[in-house]
């Protein structure tokens, strides 16, 4: 048994569990008219409630217990002040330090890393703003009005679901597209109206090896020569970030126009890095500088606030609840902005790449639960596609909700009906129908008693069902900052709970090395025998079907 199971917090928690498991929160609204005054925090003009959760004094007061017996205070001063928290490839952990607004030191290595951070991004800063005022020209001494990411996970997730969500303070004849998938049909339907005398791409790969990133970017390469005639003229259409400058300029880049990553800035906690690029060509600096500022909000109140009052800490503690003592297997993350569309998607490769571990930082394997499976779409969406199951079916889903107080035009009978079902489906999902309840709605319908009988079934909600409602004034980029900057904080209190390494993902590696062994093997037509049957087959079965061409 792991010494996390076995300490006096996480028994007494089981031990609370099974006294307040059948609780209702119907009763617990009922005998506490109070529960939103206590079991709501706010941070600037962001409000969170997680009153319509399953818990109580007793539960809030053990789950702090349980931050505290894993010294969590002093685990978050070990990532801000650059100690060397992931252990499996001997890094810190610093991408709060890209967006840190303070004037103190940080020193890595012997190095203050804080010059050349803010050096970086005003080398970011002017390139970005040189191509929105069209001083950057390509080959023909036309400006840029096309700009094409390729990346892969946090290089692409990151700008992609930034860039969407502040689309309203974008420049809107200057296009931005994103490329990940190496399937063709992403990289040749981004291409297939650009003009490459006006079209940038951005290779965004910290090796600048990933198979995915440079498929693509060595397609694009060839398209623009294509075009072109040559590759005299490339490094006017392609810039690079990335920690491999040989491999970036052999490719045909510029050396002033590489920017750099980081060992200390995971892929996907690196927007606030170079990586976000293609964000600042999007909204300009100005936008960039109030993301980060948001950001570094978020990190202070992290760092500042008690256990007890701290979003992120909270937020963390009640997915601990929810996976280690409820079983609940899964996560619905439900954004109620259109812009929003993409965070479900950065959050699923933020918190799933980053807590989807089976060994401790002792290398021991984990005997409970860690990190949940992340699910969402935008909530409207979702209320006609899989709330029926929240509402009804046989699995505890616990939600986040997002929404904004207004939306930047805010036409107001539009509004006033999204957030509607923002407070409905809460309060629903909280309180449920009961039998009676149904009953006498059934009854108040016209329909006679063997009719109730047959339909009554089917109209109880069981409710009880928790949600945490994120209110916001508006979707900007200073509160987007600070949004993202919560849930990173969130992910890593979980990992310092569960004792695992939130910012390595070894898992990735094990497909990736397969699929370099056996790209070889499709070269030719030969039967392929060196795998397992099933895979074996499906080579071979494709080396027969497929078009007799090469490239």
């Amino acid at each position: 048994m792991s010494e996390l199971t076995q300490s006096n917090a996480w028994l007494a928690l089981r031990k609370h569990y099974n006294e307040i498991k059948h609780t209702h929160m119907r009763t617990m609204f009922e005998e506490d008219e109070k529960r939103f005054d206590k079991y709501s925090l706010e941070m600037n003009e962001i409000l969170y409630d997680y009153s319509k959760n399953r818990i109580n004094d007793e539960t809030v007061k053990l789950l702090l217990q349980l931050a505290d017996d894993v010294k969590l205070p002093l685990r978050i001063e070990n990532m801000f002040n650059g100690e060397v928290i992931n252990h499996t490839e001997h890094r810190a952990v610093l991408h709060t330090a890209l967006r840190d607004q303070g004037n103190q030191p940080l020193i890595v290595d012997g190095i203050d890393i804080m010059p050349e951070i803010r050096e970086e991004l005003a080398r970011v800063k002017q390139l970005a703003e040189k191509i929105r005022t069209r001083g950057w020209r390509g080959a023909t001494n036309q400006a840029i009005t096309d700009v094409v990411n390729i990346g892969i996970g946090g290089s692409h997730l990151g700008p992609l679901m930034v860039t969407e969500a502040l689309r309203p303070y974008t420049l809107h004849d200057l296009n931005l597209h994103f490329v990940s998938n190496v399937d063709e049909n992403h990289i040749n339907d981004a291409l297939e109206y650009l003009n490459p005398e006006t079209t940038l791409f951005i290779i965004a790969s910290k090796t600048f090896t990933t198979q995915d990133t440079m498929v693509n970017a060595e397609t694009a390469r060839q398209w623009c020569i294509n075009k072109l005639g040559n590759d005299e003229y490339l490094h006017r259409h392609f810039v690079a970030v990335t920690s491999n400058v040989p491999l970036a300029k052999e490719f045909g880049i510029a050396e002033e126009n590489i920017f750099k990553m980081w060992d200390w800035v995971g892929g996907r906690y690196s927007l606030w890095s170079a990586i976000g690029l293609s964000i600042v060509i999007a909204i300009g600096s100005d936008q960039f500088d109030q993301l980060l500022a948001g950001a570094y909000e978020a990190d202070m109140h992290f760092r500042q606030a008690p256990l007890g009052k701290n979003i992120p800490v909270m937020m963390a503690l009640l997915g601990v609840w929810y996976n280690n003592f409820f079983e609940a297997q899964s996560m619905a993350v439900l954004p109620y902005d259109q812009h929003l569309h993409r965070f479900p998607a950065y959050l699923q490769q933020a918190d799933m790449e980053s807590n989807g571990k089976n060994v401790d930082r002792q290398g021991n394997q984990v005997d409970y639960t860690t990190g949940p499976v992340i699910f969402g779409e935008i909530g409207i969406a979702g209320q006609h596609a899989f709330f029926q199951l929240l509402h009804q079916g046989t699995k505890l889903v616990p939600a986040d909700i997002l929404a904004p107080v207004y939306s930047i035009r805010c036409i107001a009978r539009h509004h006033r009906a999204l957030m509607s079902n923002v407070f409905a489906q809460t309060e629903a999902l909280m309180r449920g129908k009961t039998e009676q309840e149904a009953y006498e709605e059934l009854k108040a319908d016209g329909l006679d008693e063997k009719q109730i009988k047959q339909l009554l079934p089917y109209k109880i909600f069981p409710g009880n069902r928790p949600t945490s409602t994120l209110l916001f004034d508006t979707l900007n980029a200073k509160t987007l900052g600070s949004i993202i900057a919560l849930y990173e904080h969130k992910i890593f209190v979980q990992g310092v709970i569960w004792n695992i390494n939130s910012f390595d993902q070894w898992g990735v590696e094990l497909g990736k090395q397969l699929a370099k062994n056996i790209l070889p093997e499709l070269n030719d037509i030969e039967q392929i025998d060196a795998h397992d049957s099933s895979t074996n087959g499906l080579i071979n079965h494709y080396k027969r079907h497929r078009p007799r061409k090469t490239g």
